[in-house]
């Protein structure tokens, strides 16, 4: 509503613009959906319809959270612009944010932008502010990408303070990501994120998949995916990285069943094994979530 009264009144703003995705995440989100017997339609332009149907599909399945984390990553990310390009993800041909409880500056320039046009007051746009908005929303959408890393360490540095104390103890989690060089874990308990070095799981050797964004054992054809639920140890916490490091505890799955005695069991060396250079950087290069 704010953006098209702001557009009635031909006054300038700043849309919250959010693109459909591009052809390469879209062919990945395709390989991925191929390995789970679905199909993303091959030719026309998406619609959100698309994507809603998908997840209505799995809802209430073991795959919807897979397929709901997958979804998400093949959608690009919302920024601020002066340019309207619609916002894909909520179908709406315009939108503007305007009673942001964080009060971005986006939000005092469509505030600005109403006092002005409907003749609220003397606090509305300057006179000449068309030519600097779309530096202004560069900048804002880089603040916003830089606000979020600087919680997101902050709270990874709080939880691996908090930990330290637990090493050794059990959790249930989730598998929040796939690399080459391993997987991410977030544990229920508190939301917390760890890596697994791919070279610690067990004796086979694991290569990763990227189509079905899993680990698979070359012998064992043992498989770890987005989305499992596992169980894993507490083997290491650096506050001061914020990272955290696991040990799996659960088994895999072959032809998509848990597995007993593979080799997901470690020797007694291998959890006190010290991370690696590579392990260390991993665990700080977890995936993010995005706003909208």
């Amino acid at each position: 509503a704010a953006a098209e009264t702001l557009e009635k009144k031909k006054s300038p703003l700043l849309y919250r613009i959010h693109d459909a995705s591009t052809p390469e995440k879209l062919e990945s989100l395709k390989e991925f959906l191929s390995t789970l017997n679905m199909k993303l339609p091959s030719s026309g332009g998406l619609r959100p319809s698309v994507f809603n149907g998908l997840l209505a599909k799995v809802k209430d399945t073991p795959q919807a959270h897979l397929v709901n984390e997958v979804v998400l990553r093949s959608q690009a990310q919302a920024e601020y612009a002066p340019q309207n390009i619609g916002h894909f993800g909520l179908n709406l041909r315009r939108y503007a944010h305007f009673t942001s409880p964080i009060r971005r500056y986006a939000d005092l320039i469509v505030h600005r932008g109403l006092i002005k046009a409907l003749g609220l007051g003397d606090d509305g746009l300057p006179d000449g502010i068309e030519a600097k908005l779309e530096a202004v929303g560069g900048e804002i959408s880089a603040a916003e990408r830089r606000a979020m890393l600087a919680e997101r360490d902050t709270i990874d540095r709080l939880i691996a303070l908090w930990m330290s104390d637990r090493i050794g103890a059990t959790f249930q989690g989730r598998i929040a990501g796939v690399v080459k060089s391993g997987m991410f874990i977030r544990l229920d308990e508190s939301g917390a994120d760890g890596f697994i070095p791919a070279s610690t799981i067990g004796l086979d050797y694991y290569r990763y998949d990227e189509g079905s964004h899993s680990l698979i054992g070359d012998k064992s054809g043992e498989t770890y995916q987005l989305g499992d639920r596992v169980e894993v140890k507490l083997v290491e916490a650096a506050p001061f990285a914020g990272a955290l490091r696991f040990e799996m505890l659960s088994p895999g799955r072959i032809a998509g069943k848990r597995i007993r005695g593979s080799g997901s069991k470690k020797p007694a060396s291998a959890s006190k094994r010290k991370p690696t250079r590579r392990s260390r950087t991993s665990a700080k290069s977890k995936p993010g979530t995005k706003k909208r």
